[in-house]
């Protein structure tokens, strides 16, 4: 019998299957160590030894794998086929061999890059030995990025407060979307004009033509700089004739585009399905691992996480077969097409992502999918299937008219598309069962007959104004590729890069937009001022190329470690000498037009408007930065720094506080006031004054007493319970709009339901959150959100419930909050074990099953050192989320 290591366990249990008898197929449930969250984990003064720690869940993993090693014959490491993968097993086997309990047993290593049975079968006939290159690649990316985020991040905490971390690629990539947000408001709008005119062939069709030439002048794009201009053209074209010059039709081909690579699906996802790079990837995992399809599991896609964009030989050939089955032999290329990759080195390993079996058609198998799972599949099918078919044919047609006004000649242009043939475009069209070619259709909109030497009739002069619009802000998608283009990162880390920007609030998504927040580039701008190199696009990418260099055996990893720590230690020590104003003077300079807005007034928007005489600056205070006068404490004027900066606050007049009338209980004033956390209603005055902070949704220009009133009474009364005759009220919280009865609470979907709910609606509220929690005893378990099945060691299904602080795992009595941002609909079993697993150790264990287990994987946690170079076998860091890979861009 052999062990064989995979890392999830509903691969381990897919591939048990197709192995048969002979094996035991154990899970590592991703990695089983991981550099400790401390200083210290990487030596630099030790020739950079690194100092592993397994936690109490992967002690458990490892004990498993350990016992059922004793009674076989050898072990088989089968993690993903990719960098971090061959890490995985080269800390499993580094950890067994530490444990002295390989005793000379053969050991291989495997890698398959679908989960289907002749895949399996495939890889267990061709084993080989452990990528050390491949190995010290991911040793070297580990230590860089853990030697950055250790070390700069408190420089971060020191002299930028507020700031969360800074990271070798999360810092280049927020620059990116921090420069380009510089860049739209750098951006100054120009005008400029179209002219175009609506013409009529003799046979009484209509077409539009742009204008192209005047005077004998080709006119370059935006060339019509104003009205006077475009008014003298269009009087040109209004008493010119017409006469058609040439018309040149043109065959042109469209070829497909390669199959998907990891950042391309991440990209077509984002655009076409709105998914973000994390949601594209959770749902691929899914399908490269596999789903039930009438009563057995099998891997849907190929492995989802690659350069490459080249299929198998075999692929191939079923993607021609099912091409000259479902759409006809027209639509099958003579010769099979062959992609390269632009990628400087293709790493990440393997094949393109496609389906593992062309005839899985993804209307056959709708039913066995969830509505993501369907839309990325359909996604990867056509994408995949449409890269072996015939390039589709279209006809372009060019239609040159001369216009004549009393000798003053223009030219203007119309231009139409005609697809003749589809060839790849019919796989994202309706399917054909018989094959037969489809109707021409157009592209790019279809001309009339028009001919040579004709006359042609104006029926309308188009004079359209235009202003040029600055560069769109990123998309996930569009951020991905520029980080493509430019080198930065791996696409395998880019979901776990943008989560992270996400998570330090360093941008927010708006209208799927990146939109970078104060905070972000306050962060920016710092390291942009005191660590220039390490923020440069070309030196981020020089460094991406040298780890490409070490997984092809081409560079030391531990020579390309101490370049880069002696330039970066000597720059963190330079830091200790920098004082705050040295800081503040840079980033009021580098972030000028967010801390300074330009006035309406055109006043120097350096000068505080409430005392006329202090300087604005920015201040640094515990929460982070914000806008104050240097007269202070005898003019205390202060300022929210906010992403759309300061003009919202000063434009509505909260540099001092707006009166907006008195309470007529109490009959103190209320104002309209702006704060360092934002605008707010107060009543009152001196400290004992209350203080209400405007909603999320709510801007300063629309509030008036009214709503001033209704906010500063909060909580709101709303009636009394008709069974308990206890008060319920409802308020704004933490967590947004509640409301409140005996003790319990209840959310409610919006602010203004706080002022508007009724007690009818709040009763049936408060009903259906009782009842979600378990039929009605305060403090009962709520429903769960999804059922993820049974826990592979017993005691029970595992669930997903929503509770008073969010959403968590539960199993038995161990429950395990979801990390911010989860998606509980999104969660998979592999991520649910991990959680209980890691809860489970740290409390001992609550459950029939868990306490032994539990207190004995707490207990060992135990922390090895680890000298760097691997031989045979090494070790490897691991995840703390063993579900997942770690990036630790």
């Amino acid at each position: 019998m052999n062990v064989v290591v995979v890392e999830s366990p509903a691969k381990a249990k897919t591939i048990n299957k197709y192995l048969g008898p002979g094996y035991k197929v154990l899970a590592s449930f991703g990695h089983v160590r991981d550099l400790p969250a401390k200083d210290g984990s990487v030596l630099p003064d030790q020739d950079f030894e690194m100092l592993w720690e397994v936690d109490g869940a992967s002690q458990k993993r490892i004990k498993d794998i350990a016992d059922a090693l004793k009674t076989s014959d050898g072990l088989i490491l089968a993690t993903d086929p990719d960098r971090e993968g061959e890490a995985i097993s080269w800390h499993v086997l580094d950890v067994l061999n530490k444990k002295r309990v390989i005793n000379g047993k053969p050991v291989k290593r495997v890698v398959f890059n679908a989960i289907t049975k002749k895949a399996v079968l495939d890889a267990m006939a061709e084993p080989r030995d452990i990528d050390v290159p491949l190995v010290d690649a991911y040793l070297a990316r580990r230590a860089l990025d853990y030697l950055v985020g250790f070390n700069l991040s408190p420089v971060l905490w020191r002299k930028l407060p507020g700031a969360r971390s800074a990271g070798r690629v999360q810092s280049v990539a927020l620059r990116l979307v921090c420069d380009r947000e510089s860049e739209i408001e750098r951006f100054i709008s120009e005008e400029y004009w179209n002219l175009s005119a609506i013409l009529k062939t003799p046979r009484g069709d209509e077409f539009e033509a742009r204008l192209v030439s005047a005077d004998g002048k080709r006119l370059q794009p935006r060339a019509i700089g104003n009205g006077e201009e475009a008014g003298k053209l269009k009087a040109l074209l209004e008493g010119a004739s017409y006469v058609v010059d040439t018309v040149e039709a043109k065959p042109v081909k469209r070829n497909p585009s390669p199959p998907f690579t990891t950042s391309t699906l991440q990209q077509a996802a984002s655009s076409k399905l709105g998914f973000s790079a994390s949601r594209t990837m959770q749902v691929a995992q899914k399908l490269y691992e596999g789903v039930d399809i009438g009563g057995e599991t099998v891997g849907l896609i190929t492995y989802m996480r690659t350069d490459g964009v080249q299929m198998a030989p075999e692929a191939i050939d079923a993607a021609r077969h099912a091409i000259a089955n479902q759409f006809g032999d027209r639509y099958l290329p003579e010769k099979a097409r062959f992609y390269s990759t632009k990628a400087k080195n293709a790493q990440e390993a393997h094949e393109a992502i496609r389906p593992t079996d062309f005839d899985r058609v993804p209307d056959r198998i709708r039913k066995f999918l969830d509505d993501d799972q369907l839309k990325l599949y359909d996604l990867i099918w056509k994408r995949g299937i449409a890269s072996q078919m015939a390039s589709a044919e279209i006809e372009r047609t060019t239609v040159e008219i001369l216009a004549d006004n009393a000798g003053k000649k223009a030219g203007l242009r119309a231009v139409g598309s005609v697809i003749r043939f589809d060839g790849f475009i019919a796989a994202y069209t309706d399917q054909k069962e018989d094959g037969e070619q489809s109707d021409d259709s157009e592209e790019g909109g279809r001309l009339p007959d028009i001919n040579a030497r004709e006359n042609l009739a104006k029926q309308k002069i188009n004079s359209t104004q235009h202003f040029t619009e600055p560069p769109p802000r990123y998309s996930e998608a569009s951020l991905i590729k520029k980080m493509e283009e430019l080198g930065i990162g791996r696409p395998s880390t880019y979901a776990a890069t943008l989560a992270t920007l996400r998570d330090r609030d360093y941008v927010t998504i708006d209208k799927r937009k990146l939109v970078p927040q104060a905070k972000g580039r306050l962060v920016t701008a710092f390291l942009e001022s005191f660590f220039t190199k390490y923020v440069e696009y070309d030196f981020t990418a020089d460094l991406e190329e040298k780890l490409d260099r070490i997984s092809a055996g081409e560079l030391n990893w531990k020579d390309v470690l101490r370049d880069f720590w002696r330039d970066f230690f000597a720059q963190i020590e330079d830091t200790k000498e920098l004082r705050v104003t040295n800081v503040l003077d840079a980033l009021n300079d580098a972030l000028a037009p967010l801390v300074f807005p330009k006035r309406e007034d055109g006043s120097d928007p350096r000068i505080c408007q409430v005392c006329g005489t202090g300087n604005l600056s920015l201040k640094l205070g515990k929460y982070g930065a914000f806008v104050g006068c240097s007269n202070y404490p005898e003019c205390n004027y202060t300022r929210q720094l906010s992403s759309e900066g300061g003009a919202e606050a000063e434009s509505n007049g909260l540099n001092e506080p707006k009166a907006l009338g008195a309470d007529p209980v109490t009959g103190e004033e209320l104002t309209l006031r702006s704060g360092r956390f934002g605008p707010y209603i107060q009543r009152g005055d001196g400290k004992d004054a209350k203080r209400a902070s405007l909603p999320r949704g709510w801007k300063p220009e629309d509030i008036d007493y009214e709503k001033a009133m209704a906010l500063i009474s909060l909580p709101r009364d709303i009636g009394k319970h008709p069974e308990t005759g206890k008060m319920i009220s409802s308020g704004i919280g933490r967590y947004g709009p509640f409301l409140l009865h005996d003790g319990s609470y209840a959310n409610l979907e919006s602010v203004e339901d706080v002022f508007t709910v009724g007690l009818n609606r709040a009763v049936t509220v408060l009903a259906e959150k009782q009842s979600k929690a378990g039929g009605g005893a305060r403090g009962g378990t709520p429903a769960a959100l999804k059922d993820l099945g049974a826990h592979p060691d017993g005691g029970g299904t595992i669930t997903v419930r929503d509770g008073k602080y969010g959403p968590y795992v539960n199993w038995g009595k161990v429950n395990a909050t979801l990390p911010k941002g989860t998606d509980p609909q999104a969660i998979t079993v592999e991520e649910a074990l991990a959680l209980i697993a890691a809860k489970a150790g740290k409390s001992g264990g609550t459950t029939k099953k868990v306490p032994a287990k539990a207190k004995t994987a707490a207990a060992g946690a135990k922390a090895t050192k680890t000298t760097a170079k691997p031989k045979a076998a090494a070790k490897k860091p691991a995840a703390k989320t063993a579900a997942k890979k770690k990036s630790a861009e």
